[in-house]
C-alpha cells in the first residue's frame, strides 16, 4: 500500500494510491502519525478499505503532495553509508554507523522547492532511502529489527557544507534548515518492497546524472541500523531512518558543484517513486509570499 498525504502545507489530508489513483481517505479518520503507526493502523487501514475503498473520492493530479508522513519525534541519518561516497568525501570507511540528527522542521513535500538558505554558498543534494519505524524499538537484536519496520520513502537529505563542515563541525548545522528534507510521494509498506536492499537509487541535476547505484551497496544494512540506534535511543512510530546516499553528491565533483537559484533535482527509488524540487534563493522564496 502507498500511503500519501495531500493539500496545502499544514492543511495535509491522508490518502492512498492505489495503480496510480488517488484517493482521499479523510473518513477513515486519522492522520498518518505516530498513534497512526503505532496501534497497528496499516492493518486497521487495509480492513477499512475493503468495505469502503468504493465511496472514496478521487484526489486530483494536481493536488500538492505533502510528506506522506505528519512531523516525527525524529529524523535519524546515516553519515557515509556507502563505500564510494566516503572515498569521494576524503574519509575513512565507518567501523561503526555515523548518526546524526536532521530538524523535523525541515520536513516537506517531495515536490516542494529546496529553498537554499541565507548565506549559503554550498547547498548539495542526497538522494536517500528512508526507513520509517513503525513500533517502538529499544534495545532491538539485529534478527527481530525488521519487524519494527512500517515501510520505506524517498528522500532527498539536502546538506549546506559549509554550514555541515565549516560552522563548528556539528553536522546538524548544515542538515537541518526548512525545506531540507523533501520526502515522498509515498509511504510504501514493507509489504511491497521484498527486498530493501536491492534497489537502483538515482538522482539528476538539470537533466544530468549526478547520483546512480543500488542499495545492495549499503556499508550497514537496514537491521544493523535499526539495531545499533535502538541502543542510544528509543525509536518510535513515524521516527525516520535516512540510510546514507551514494557517490556522486556536488561535494565530491572536482571542481565541487552546489545548488543555484532555478536548479532542477529530480530523484527516484525503485519502487519508492519519483519527486522533483527546484532549488530557490531564500530570497525568491519569500518574495513569493510578498
Amino acid at each position: 500500500m502507498k500511503l500519501i498525504r495531500f493539500g496545502r502545507p499544514g492543511q495535509e489530508k491522508p490518502g492512498i494510491e492505489i495503480n496510480e489513483t488517488r484517493l482521499d481517505c479523510s473518513a477513515f479518520g486519522e492522520d498518518w502519525n505516530e498513534q497512526f503507526l503505532g496501534s497497528n493502523g496499516i492493518d486497521r487501514l487495509k480492513t477499512w478499505l475493503e468495505s469502503n475503498i468504493d465511496k472514496l473520492e478521487t484526489i486530483d493530479q494536481s493536488q500538492r503532495l505533502g510528506p506522506p508522513i505528519t512531523r516525527p519525534s525524529k529524523i535519524i541519518c546515516v553519515g557515509l553509508n556507502y563505500s564510494l561516497h566516503a572515498k569521494e568525501s576524503g574519509m575513512p570507511l565507518p567501523e561503526v554507523p555515523i548518526l546524526f540528527m536532521k530538524a523535523t522542521s525541515s520536513l516537506c513535500g517531495p515536490n516542494d522547492p529546496i529553498i537554499i538558505p541565507k548565506n549559503s554558498t554550498k547547498t548539495d543534494w542526497e538522494v536517500e532511502l528512508a526507513v520509517v519505524i513503525g513500533k517502538k524499538a529499544s534495545y532491538v537484536e539485529k534478527v527481530n529489527a525488521m519487524d519494527h519496520v512500517a515501510g520505506y520513502c524517498l528522500h532527498n537529505d539536502v546538506s549546506e557544507r559549509d554550514f555541515q563542515l565549516h560552522h563548528g563541525g556539528q553536522w546538524v548545522k548544515g542538515k537541518s534548515a526548512d525545506h531540507f528534507a523533501p520526502l515522498g510521494p509515498y509511504l510504501v509498506t514493507k509489504d511491497e518492497i521484498p527486498d530493501p536492499h536491492n534497489l537502483r537509487l538515482w538522482l539528476d541535476v538539470n537533466g544530468e546524472k549526478m547520483q546512480d547505484s543500488n542499495t545492495s551497496d549499503l556499508v550497514f544494512d537496514i537491521p544493523t541500523l535499526i539495531s545499533y540506534i535502538s541502543q542510544y535511543m528509543t525509536l518510535l512510530p513515524g521516527d525516520i531512518i535516512s540510510t546514507g546516499t551514494p557517490s556522486g553528491v556536488g561535494l565530491g565533483l572536482k571542481p565541487p558543484r552546489y545548488l543555484k537559484d532555478g536548479d532542477v533535482v529530480e530523484l527516484g527509488i525503485d519502487g519508492l517513486g519519483n519527486a522533483k524540487q527546484v532549488a530557490m534563493d531564500y530570497g525568491h522564496f519569500r518574495s513569493m509570499f510578498d
